[in-house]
């Protein structure tokens, strides 16, 4: 159930994702009881049968995910200690990626096939969507502790490159619904750059509206990645050590 951290207006069913006996293949036991792991679209069969070098990736990625209570607790600024450390787990062949498009536009007499009446370009068509990793046609975000709106840029970048036929499938790698309220409660204070205790709780950073499952569940099943597969990841407490 939600707490009140996390609002009762969002879905934890994800109740229009696939079956997780159709991936259990592909992603092993352990890593579906160390990680919440929600399929859309076929996403996770996809990544196993088209791109299995991607999803060996991932997979080695997961299996050596391990944080600290002290990271989390740290100040995050433009990049957090969380985001910088993912950058460590996936290979140089994983790159930050930029699309950017013009659209040609032709206009044609219908009765001849081959009469163009006018045409045109339209500069600029798709800019400005960014995604974090990209390897071949699979792309990856990480969203540790956003804006939940950030969750909608995600999904129209998936869109806006899986429209394009630059991608195939999405990825979301997140904090799953187990790192509630009651979970940042117990971390205490916050952390300051030189290590001391700050005045702040941990838990006041991580409100109802910031990026965690729930709110990328209720995206999910609205529709709002538009026909882009996307497999959901969320870190669990499983994922933390004590340190």
């Amino acid at each position: 159930m939600p707490t009140d951290e996390q609002s009762e207006d969002v879905s934890l069913s994800a109740r229009n994702a696939d079956f997780p006996g159709t991936y259990a293949s592909a992603l092993s036991e352990d890593l579906r009881s160390k990680f919440e792991i929600h399929s859309y679209r076929n996403a996770a069969s996809i990544l196993s049968g088209s791109f299995p070098d991607q999803l060996a990736d991932i997979v080695s990625a997961l299996e050596e995910f391990s944080i600290t209570k002290s990271m989390i607790r740290q100040p995050g600024g433009s990049k957090g200690p969380i985001a910088k450390y993912v950058d460590t787990l996936f290979p140089a062949t994983w790159t930050e990626t930029r699309i950017a498009a013009d659209l040609q536009v032709r206009l044609l007499d219908a009765r001849k096939k081959s009469s163009v009446l006018s045409e045109y370009v339209r500069e600029g068509y798709l800019d400005g969507h960014r995604i974090d990793f990209l390897s071949d046609r699979v792309a990856l975000d990480l969203e540790w502790n956003s804006k939940d709106q950030t969750y909608d840029r995600d999904l129209a970048a998936f869109a806006a490159f899986y429209e394009a036929g630059a991608i195939d499938v999405g990825v979301i790698l997140t904090r799953g619904n187990s790192l509630d309220g009651d979970f940042f409660r117990s971390l205490g204070k916050v952390l300051n750059k030189d290590g001391t205790e700050g005045a702040k709780d941990v838990h006041s950073k991580f409100g109802a509206s910031t990026t965690w499952m729930g709110k990328l569940l209720y995206r999910l099943d609205a529709g709002r990645n538009g026909g882009c597969p996307i497999l959901a990841i969320g870190i669990t407490q499983e994922c933390i050590s004590n340190e």
